[in-house]
């Protein structure tokens, strides 16, 4: 079986997720308090100000396992076209986002929370492939 004739747009959607959340996680972990600090200057005039480690580290433990769970379904994909995995990591990442439009919105970031549109669209477009293909 050859995984990018079966699967060609979930595996590149599967993909352009992890590098996504994978490289957004890494950051957070290597770089703790840059954006530790940098997340508390946004969200200083927001209801969220005295939450932010707790939600940062939400995010980040959110953005790690669904990564995990996208790289998990593509090896599945690849092994035995098992889907789980794979639209389970999907979920986390969308759901991730959610929570981060919250907060952009909150913080009246209004951009920012336009700019996540994009990558929940892609993530709504993967895991529907996936889930109809299934």
């Amino acid at each position: 079986m050859n995984l990018f004739s079966n699967y060609p747009t979930e595996v590149l959607i599967l993909l352009f997720l992890i590098v996504t959340f994978l490289q957004s996680g890494i950051d957070k972990l290597t770089d703790w308090q840059g954006n530790l600090s940098f997340i508390k200057g946004h969200f200083k005039n927001s209801p969220l100000k005295n939450t932010v480690p707790l939600l940062l580290a939400v995010i980040l433990i959110l953005e790690i396992v669904a990564s995990l769970l996208m790289i998990v379904g593509v090896y599945q994909l690849y092994t035995s076209e098992l889907k789980e995995m794979a639209i389970l990591g999907i979920e986390l990442s969308a759901l991730s986002l959610i929570f981060l439009l919250i907060g952009q919105r909150l913080a009246k970031d209004y951009a920012g929370a336009m700019t996540l549109a994009v990558y929940f669209i892609i993530s709504i477009i993967g895991l529907s492939l996936l889930v109809v293909n299934n």
